[in-house]
C-alpha cells in the first residue's frame, strides 16, 4: 500500500475482550496509524484475521474493519500494547533478505541469542538465550513443543526448509508458566505457511566447497482448506576435512475453517548425514553422525465464550553416532557405534475467557518422553532391534512423564496492566509431589511513547537423558541429577517514537542446582553435576530505525537495526572447570543495515561483534594442552540482491573478511564463503 496523508476513520473494531482500543474506553480517530509490533503467538484465527497497518499506510478515505493486534506472550491472547515482556519477531521480509542460508545463521544476529555452531549451514548448532545453556531454550514449530529429551543438540532438527519459514518469534526470559518445563531462559517459535493465496516458490543456490541447495514450496488454497508443502535438499563437500553433509527436509501443513472452529495439522521429516569433525572430542576428528527426525501434530481452535485450543503431537528422533567414520581406520578397541531413538508424544489444552474482572486462562499439558539406546538409560531385560540397522539392538531404555497445570489472570486498565499466573508440575522422576512455579508481569505507560515494565518469573529445566546416563572414556553422566531452578527479575522501558522502536532493560536470574559438565583442572574426564548456584545479570538495548519515516522522506537507507547486550555470571562450583554453563557471550553487538544501490538493486549488511567469556583446553595434535581463552571477533555478512516482480537473484558472502574464530572448543569455524542463488515465486 502507498503512503498518503489521507485520514482513516476506524468505524468498527473486533469487540473482543482483549481489544486494545476497547481497553482504553475511548473513541479513537486516527489520522495515520503506523504500527511496529513484537509478538509471540501460537497461530490462531485471530492471527489470520487481524490486519496490521504498517509503515506504508492506507491510501484512501474509507471505513475499515480492523481486528486488534493479538499476541500470546501470556497463556491467553493479549493486545500488544498491554504485554509486559520482551519479545522479538523476525518477519518474512527480513528472513528473505538476510545474507544467510539457515535458521541458525539468522539467529546469530538476534539480541541476546547465542548461537554456537559445530558445522555450517545449520548442520548442528547449540542455541541459548540470555546466558543460559542450549538445553534451557524451548523450541516450538507453529506453537508445538519439538524439544528433544535426549539432548538440546537435536532440538533444531527442523523438518522445514529455511525459505518456508514465514516468521520467527523469540521470547526472552523464563517462559515455564506459559509453555511448561524447559522454557527456562526463553523460547523460540518458528511459524510456517501463513499465506492465504495460492503460490509456488522455487529456489536454487550454489557456492564454494561444493555447496548446493535446491528447494520447492507452495501454498494451495481451495475454499476453506489451505495446504502448505515444502521440500529441500542441501549438500556440501565441507570447508575442512570431514565437514561434508547432506540434508533433506519435507514438510506439510494443512488448515481448515469449519463451523465448529479452525483445524490445523502438520507433519514433517528430516534426514541429516554429516561429518562431525571434532564435534564432541578433538581426539577423534573422523566422527560421523546421521539423524532422522519425524514430527506430526493436530490442533483445534473452538469456542466463543470460553475459547478452547486442544492439541496432540508426536516427535521421533533417531540418530547413529560413529566415533570412527572409516572402517579401515577404526582401532581394535572400538566395539560399535552409538544408536539412539527418542519418542515423544503429548497433548495440550489451553482455554481462556473474558469477564468484567479481566481475562482468565487455564490449561493442562501431558508429555511422555521415551528413549531406547545402546548407551543411555537403564538396562533392558529384552533387547529391541534398531530400526533400519541390520543386526543392531537397543540394550537400554528409560521413560518419564510430565503433567502440568496452568492458571493465569490478567487485568487491563487505561495505562496499567498486570498478569499473574502459575504452573504446577508433576514429573515421574521427581517423586510423588507437585512443584509450583509462579510469575507476574506488570506495565505502566508513562508517556504515550514510553512504557515501563517489570516482571518476576520462576522456571525449571529437567535434565536430559544425556545428562543422566551418558558415559564414555571422557564423559560420565549422573542419574541423580536434580532439575535446574531459577527466579528471574526484569525491568526496563519500551519506546516507540516516530520511526524508532526499541527497549532498554536490566535482568537478573538467580539459578540453583544448575546442570553442567565439569572437571578438575588436572583431569580429562567431564562429570555431569548440579552447580550449587549460578547468578546472571544483564543489560540489553535495541533500536529498530526506519530513516524514511523518521525524516519523512525517501532515503538511500531503508532500515537500521542495532542491538547491544552485556552479561556477567557468578557461580559456586568449587574448583571445577565448566564445559557449557560459563561459556557465555559477555558482550554482543549486532548491526543490520539495508540500503538501495540502484533501481531494483539493494544490499543487506549484518555485522556482529562477539566477546565470549570462558576458555577451552587446546588440543595439541595428540593430547590436551593449555587452557585458551576465547578471543573476541567481528563477523560481517552481506547480500547483494536484484528483485523484480516475483524474481530475486542474489550474491551472498558469509564471514566477508575471512576471520578465524571459535564458537566452541577446538572446532574451527568456516572462513569466507561465497554463494549465488535465485528465487522465483509463481502466483497461482
Amino acid at each position: 500500500m502507498r503512503r498518503t496523508d489521507h485520514v482513516v476513520t476506524f468505524r468498527k473494531f473486533g469487540r473482543k475482550g482483549y481489544s486494545a482500543f476497547q481497553s482504553m474506553h475511548k473513541a479513537v480517530r486516527i489520522g495515520c496509524l503506523s504500527v511496529s509490533y513484537l509478538l509471540f503467538a501460537i497461530p490462531s484465527s485471530a492471527e489470520r484475521n487481524m490486519m496490521v497497518v504498517g509503515p506504508d499506510t492506507i491510501s484512501s478515505m474509507k471505513n475499515i474493519e480492523v481486528e486488534p493486534i493479538v499476541v500470546s506472550a501470556q497463556r491467553a491472547p493479549v493486545a500488544f500494547p498491554q504485554v509486559a515482556r520482551i519479545v522479538k519477531v523476525i518477519g518474512k521480509e527480513e528472513i528473505q533478505s538476510a545474507p544467510v542460508q539457515s535458521l541458525q545463521d539468522l539467529l546469530e544476529y538476534s539480541l541476546n541469542v547465542d548461537v554456537r555452531q559445530r558445522g555450517n549451514y545449520g548442520v548442528q548448532a547449540d542455541i541459548s538465550i540470555r546466558g543460559g545453556s542450549f538445553d534451557q531454550v524451548l523450541i516450538l514449530l507453529n506453537g508445538i513443543n519439538i524439544n528433544d529429551p535426549q539432548t538440546g543438540h537435536h532440538s533444531l532438527n527442523l523438518p522445514v526448509s529455511f525459505d518456508a519459514i514465514e516468521r520467527i518469534e523469540i521470547l526472552e526470559g523464563p517462559a515455564s508458566r506459559i509453555y511448561g518445563p524447559n522454557a527456562f531462559s526463553g523460547a523460540i517459535n518458528i511459524i510456517t505457511g501463513t499465506s492465504d493465496k495460492s503460490n509456488l516458490k522455487a529456489r536454487v543456490s550454489g557456492g564454494q566447497n561444493g555447496f548446493y541447495d535446491t528447494g520447492l514450496s507452495g501454498t494451495f488454497v481451495s475454499g476453506k482448506l489451505t495446504n502448505f508443502v515444502s521440500a529441500d535438499h542441501r549438500s556440501s563437500d565441507g570447508y575442512i576435512k570431514n565437514t561434508d553433509f547432506k540434508l533433506t527436509d519435507a514438510f506439510y501443513q494443512g488448515k481448515l475453517s469449519t463451523n465448529a472452529g479452525n483445524l490445523e495439522w502438520q507433519a514433517g521429516h528430516t534426514d541429516r548425514s554429516f561429518g562431525a569433525n571434532s564435534f564432541y572430542t578433538p581426539a577423534y576428528p573422523d566422527q560421523f553422525e546421521q539423524v532422522k527426525t519425524t514430527f506430526a501434530s493436530i490442533k483445534m481452535e473452538t469456542g466463543e465464550i470460553v475459547h478452547f485450543t486442544p492439541s496432540v503431537y508426536w516427535r521421533r528422533n533417531q540418530d547413529r553416532f560413529e566415533l570412527f567414520r572409516y572402517p579401515e581406520l577404526t582401532p581394535t578397541w572400538y566395539k560399535d557405534h552409538n544408536y539412539h531413538l527418542t519418542d515423544v508424544y503429548g497433548t495440550n489444552l489451553n482455554a481462556w475467557f473474558t469477564s468484567k474482572f479481566g481475562k482468565t486462562a487455564f490449561g493442562a499439558d501431558f508429555r511422555s518422553e521415551n528413549i531406547w539406546s545402546t548407551v543411555l538409560g537403564k538396562p533392558l531385560t529384552i533387547t529391541i532391534p534398531v530400526p533400519g540397522e541390520n543386526g543392531k539392538v537397543f540394550t537400554k531404555s528409560d521413560t518419564r512423564t510430565n503433567f502440568s497445570l496452568f492458571a493465569e489472570h490478567s487485568i487491563y486498565l487505561q495505562r496499567f496492566t498486570a498478569s499473574a499466573g502459575m504452573m504446577a508440575i508433576w514429573n515421574s522422576q521427581l517423586g510423588q509431589r507437585w512443584n509450583f512455579y509462579p510469575g507476574i508481569d506488570l506495565s505502566w505507560r508513562v508517556f504515550d511513547a514510553v512504557k515501563w515494565y517489570t516482571s518476576i518469573n520462576s522456571s525449571l529445566r529437567l535434565p536430559t537423558f544425556t545428562d543422566l546416563y551418558y558415559s564414555s572414556a571422557t564423559n560420565i553422566g549422573n542419574s541423580s541429577l536434580k532439575p535446574e531452578k531459577a527466579v528471574a527479575y526484569e525491568s526496563g522501558f519500551k519506546y516507540q517514537f516516530n520511526g524508532i522502536d526499541g527497549h532498554l532493560s536490566y535482568f537478573h536470574r538467580s539459578g540453583k542446582d544448575m546442570i553442567d559438565w565439569v572437571k578438575k583442572p588436572d583431569e580429562n574426564i567431564w562429570y555431569a553435576q548440579n552447580i550449587t548456584e549460578l547468578n546472571t545479570d544483564g543489560i540489553e538495548f535495541s533500536a529498530k530505525i526506519n530513516p524514511q519515516k523518521f525524516f519523512d522522506k525517501k532515503l538511500f537507507i531503508k532500515s537500521i537495526n542495532l542491538s547491544w547486550s552485556w552479561l556477567t555470571q557468578s557461580k559456586q562450583s568449587g574448583i571445577f572447570a565448566s564445559k557449557y554453563v560459563l561459556d557465555f557471550l559477555n558482550h554482543k553487538i549486532d548491526l543490520g543495515i539495508s540500503h538501495s544501490v540502484v533501481k531494483n538493486v539493494g544490499i543487506n549488511w549484518q555485522i556482529s561483534y562477539q566477546d565470549r567469556n570462558g576458555s577451552y583446553t587446546n588440543w595439541e595434535g595428540s593430547k590436551y594442552g593449555n587452557e585458551v581463552e576465547y578471543k573476541p571477533f567481528v563477523l560481517v555478512d552481506s547480500r547483494l540482491h536484484w528483485t523484480k516482480n516475483n524474481t530475486n537473484i542474489y550474491l551472498e558472502a558469509s564471514n566477508l573478511f575471512d576471520k578465524s574464530y571459535y564458537d566452541f572448543g577446538n572446532i574451527a569455524q568456516p572462513g569466507r564463503s561465497l554463494r549465488i542463488g535465485i528465487i522465483h515465486q509463481f502466483n497461482l
